[in-house]
């Protein structure tokens, strides 16, 4: 992953109702959401729900998939476990990470 794609996707998580849509799909595992379930569980407008997801969808975060006249929307998760491995690669690369009491480990 290069720096200019995390950026985006981070944008992209950066608003808080697109974080709420996103780990509300996070949370609903491989399986994923309907669009109609997702936007009663999150109690937004239609309209507002379409326009955040295609920037989730756009930012490759989140899949849809028409299933009959059923839209599921679903976390990507290897996007997501990309996004999670950038960030966390060079963890204290350059210097000691913070210390951990042992009742905390």
């Amino acid at each position: 992953m290069n720096v200019e794609i995390a950026a985006s996707q981070l944008e992209s998580l950066g608003n808080p109702t697109r974080l709420r849509i996103y780990r509300a799909l996070v949370r609903a595992g491989v399986d994923g959401l309907p669009v109609g379930g997702l936007q009663q569980k999150l109690d937004i407008p239609a309209s507002t729900l379409s326009h955040h997801c295609r920037k989730l969808i756009d930012a490759e975060l989140v899949t849809q998939e028409r299933n009959g006249t059923t839209l599921i929307c679903r976390a990507n998760y290897k996007t997501m476990n990309s996004l999670i491995g950038y960030l966390a690669d060079e963890c204290c690369a350059d210097g000691a990470c913070e210390r951990r009491d042992v009742a905390e480990a």
